[in-house]
């Protein structure tokens, strides 16, 4: 039976190890057309980066239905489980001063982005600088 269970981690671990492997190659491979496509056209290469991923093609759920949803979810009041855990943090914790409140100002992002070069990688949200210099 030990040698079973062995046996299963190693076939595990060497999947483990080709998935790695393989994940490796496609950004690799991803990335070298990228910038085979950038020093050739730029424009294009920033076309497909733009473009958004499809992640579903089935029917969109009406507005209706989901406002229905997420109400259902957040209104109800849950009980959580509330170990004791959680007096023993909130007790090293109440020496804690807490933050002042941030208010971010569209000047403020402004003067951010205004040194912020155009088109290079975006954040997470996936929008050029280009084009938040545009907004703001």
């Amino acid at each position: 039976m030990q040698k079973l269970t062995e046996r299963i981690d190693d076939l595990k671990q060497r999947i483990a190890a080709w998935g790695k492997r393989i994940r490796r190659y496609t950004e690799r491979s991803t990335r070298f057309n990228q910038n085979r496509l950038f020093q050739s056209d730029q424009k294009r290469l920033y076309k497909s980066l733009e473009r958004p991923m499809v992640s579903g093609t089935g029917p969109v759920p009406n507005q209706a239905d989901t406002v229905a949803f997420w109400r259902s979810l957040w209104s109800e009041p849950v009980n959580h489980n509330e170990g004791p855990w959680t007096e023993v943090v909130a007790s090293q914790c109440a020496g804690i001063t807490p933050m002042d409140p941030v208010t971010i100002t569209p000047d403020d992002v402004a003067e951010a982005v205004r040194r912020a070069p155009n088109w290079k990688s975006p954040g997470l949200d996936g929008l050029h600088h280009y084009w938040l210099k545009g907004f703001v």
